[in-house]
C-alpha cells in the first residue's frame, strides 16, 4: 500500500509543486487560458483514448454484481449532493458562519460531489482489492466520471454561475448537451474497433500523461494564490464530506441493501470517498466560481485521504 501511495502521489507532489513555483513567473491570464484549454481539448482527448482502452469482454467474473454499479454510483452521486445541499441550508441559517457568495456555493457542491476517481481512485484501488472487486472499480470510475464532472458537475457550475432570475432549465440543459467531453466519450466508444495509425494511437494515449500533469500544473498555480488560513478553513467542510461522510453513507448503503462482498463493498467505498476531483477546478475556471474553494478542497480532503484510508480498509474490508 505504501508503495501505491508513493507512486500515485508523485506526479501529484512533483507538478503541483512546479505550479507553485513558477506561478509568479506566468502572465496573468495563463491560469484560465490553461483551465479552458484543459476543458475543450485536454480533457476530451484523454477520454477518448480511455474509451478506446476498454473492453467489456475483459470482466466475466463480475457481470452478476456489475449491474450494480451504475446504480451505486448514481446512489453516490446523489448521496454527495442532497448531503451537501443539505449543509449549506445549515450555513445559511447559522448566524455566526460567514456568508458564501453564490459562486463559493456552487464551488462548495463540486469540490463535496465530485471525486478523483480517475487519477488517484484507481492509482490506489489495485493494492487494497482483489482482481475482480477492481473491474468494479474501473466501472465506477467510467460511470462517474461521465455523469458526474461532465453531468451534475456542469449543470451545478452553470446553475451558480447566473443570477436566479437568468437560470432557465433549457440553459442549463444545453450547457450538458455541449459538453465537450461527454461527445469526446461517445467517439471514443463508436471507433474503438477503428485501427488508427499506430503514431496517431501512441500520441492519443500519451497525451493521457500530458493531461493529467497539466491538472495537476493548474492545482499549483492555484494553491500559490490562496490567502493563507481564510482560503483554506472554508475548505475543510466540504473535504471533509467528500472523503468521510459520502463514503460512510456508501458504506452503509452497500451493506444494508446491496449486500455485496467485502472486497466490491470496499473497492465502492474507496471510489466513493477519492479527494476532490481536479475537473471542478476546470468547471470553475470555465464558469468563473470560487476558485480558491476548490483548489483548498483539493489539497485538504488529498491529505484527509491519508488518514482515513486505514479506517475503511478496518470497517468495509
Amino acid at each position: 500500500m505504501g508503495d501505491t501511495l508513493v507512486q500515485a502521489y508523485t506526479p501529484l507532489i512533483v507538478w503541483t509543486g512546479l505550479g507553485l513555483i513558477i506561478f509568479k513567473f506566468l502572465p496573468k491570464w495563463f491560469p484560465k487560458s490553461l483551465g479552458r484549454c484543459l476543458y475543450w481539448i485536454g480533457i476530451p482527448l484523454e477520454l477518448i483514448a480511455l474509451a478506446r482502452q476498454g473492453e467489456s469482454s475483459e470482466y466475466p467474473q463480475v457481470m452478476t454484481v456489475s449491474f450494480l454499479v451504475p446504480i451505486i454510483t448514481v446512489v453516490t452521486l446523489t448521496i454527495g449532493l442532497v448531503v451537501s445541499l443539505f449543509v449549506l441550508w445549515l450555513w445559511k441559517k447559522s448566524t455566526s458562519s460567514p456568508v458564501l457568495s453564490r459562486t463559493s456555493e456552487g464551488s462548495f457542491l463540486l469540490a463535496a460531489v465530485l471525486g478523483n476517481t480517475g487519477f488517484v481512485g484507481l492509482a490506489i484501488a489495485p493494492s487494497l482489492v482483489d482482481a475482480n472487486a477492481l473491474h468494479l472499480a474501473v466501472l465506477f470510475s467510467v460511470i462517474h466520471n461521465i455523469i458526474g464532472p461532465f453531468g451534475v458537475g456542469v449543470a451545478i457550475a452553470s446553475y451558480f454561475s447566473h443570477s436566479r432570475e437568468q437560470n432557465k432549465w433549457w440553459k442549463i440543459l444545453l450547457s450538458i448537451l455541449t459538453v465537450p467531453a461527454l461527445w469526446a466519450f461517445i467517439i471514443g466508444n463508436l471507433t474503438r474497433q477503428i485501427q488508427l495509425p499506430e503514431v496517431i494511437e501512441s500520441t492519443l494515449q500519451q497525451s493521457i500523461g500530458f493531461v493529467i500533469a497539466c491538472a495537476f500544473l493548474l492545482t499549483g498555480i492555484r494553491l500559490s494564490q490562496l490567502q493563507g488560513w481564510k482560503s483554506l478553513k472554508l475548505a475543510f467542510l466540504p473535504a471533509i464530506l467528500r472523503v468521510a461522510i459520502v463514503p460512510l453513507l456508501i458504506g452503509i448503503t452497500t451493506t444494508c441493501f446491496f449486500h455485496l462482498p467485502s472486497s466490491s463493498r470496499l473497492a465502492m467505498v474507496l471510489m466513493s470517498g477519492m479527494p476532490t476531483a481536479f475537473i471542478g477546478l476546470i468547471l470553475a475556471e470555465e464558469y468563473n466560481l470560487d476558485r480558491d474553494l476548490i483548489a483548498s478542497s483539493i489539497l485538504v480532503s488529498t491529505i484527509l485521504l491519508l488518514f482515513v484510508l486505514p479506517v475503511w480498509i478496518l470497517v468495509f474490508g
